[in-house]
């Protein structure tokens, strides 16, 4: 995968925990992210970039817009790396949604429709994000537009009534996005290299994964719940071992 030389084709999903105290990742997700970690492996970690204001819409999370933040990144990139692992960090701007608001609004300040004027702001999070993501010693980065998120936000005409250079029409609506891929490319940069989809994800299990490799469909593909009952996942898929159940009461805080 570009210049990745990958041994299998599993990739860990990104996941909070919640367990990270001031938005700092902690000593316990040095263990978490290592455990997770394979030869020649993908692992995508949950770091969010932008300012507290702007990028949370859940508590505890791990972020990396400060200086602190990312200290306690490199540590845990190095304890990926020495598992011959590569590890990625995701970043996106993670705004209440109605639903989410009413579970957590407690948490966070009141927030806003971002103002025009407001929002190449928010871009440079992205590019400060990605920046970080290099000092901590990651490999690359995933940006994140999906389950309502920023992004995905500005990309959906009925949740975006910006006119003018962000809203009103496809090509507005995609603005915002295409920018925030241009600042990141600035500080990571960027090599075509797929076509088409690239990683696979969403309730695959041993046999649907290797299926859509097999069928050329996709070039990986990304396991999330399943790494956390078995984070020797690729070694069970590998040997066609029974995997252990996971319990969704143990996965947050």
């Amino acid at each position: 995968m570009g210049k990745f030389d990958l041994s299998h084709r599993v990739v860990l999903t990104p996941m909070t925990k919640q367990r990270s105290d001031g938005n700092i990742p902690q000593p316990h997700a040095i263990l978490y992210y290592s455990q997770q970690a394979s030869k020649g492996g993908l692992l995508i970690a949950e770091a969010t970039g932008g300012v507290p204001d702007t990028a949370q819409g859940i508590p505890l999370h791990a972020g990396i817009w400060t200086k602190e933040q990312v200290e306690e990144w490199k540590l845990i990139v190095n304890a990926v790396h020495e598992q011959i692992s590569n590890p990625m960090g995701k970043l996106q701007s993670q705004p209440l949604t109605s639903k989410l608001l009413l579970k957590y609004e407690q948490f966070f300040s009141t927030r806003w429709r971002l103002q025009t004027e407001e929002i190449p702001l928010v871009v440079n999070d992205f590019r400060v994000a990605a920046r970080n993501a290099l000092e901590a010693g990651f490999d690359g980065v995933e940006i994140h537009g999906a389950h309502g998120y920023l992004i995905k936000q500005f990309l959906k005409d009925h949740v975006n009534d910006h006119s003018g250079k962000y809203g009103g029409g496809l090509e507005n609506c995609c603005c915002f996005a295409l920018e925030v891929v241009e600042a990141v490319v600035d500080k990571i940069a960027v090599r075509k290299a797929f076509k088409g989809t690239f990683i696979a994800v969403g309730g695959y299990d041993r046999e649907e994964g290797n299926n859509v490799v097999s069928s050329g469909y996709a070039d990986l593909v990304a396991f999330g719940r399943q790494f956390f009952a078995n984070p020797d996942l690729p070694r069970r898929f590998e040997l066609n071992a029974p995997l252990n159940t996971y319990n969704r009461e143990t996965f947050y805080i």
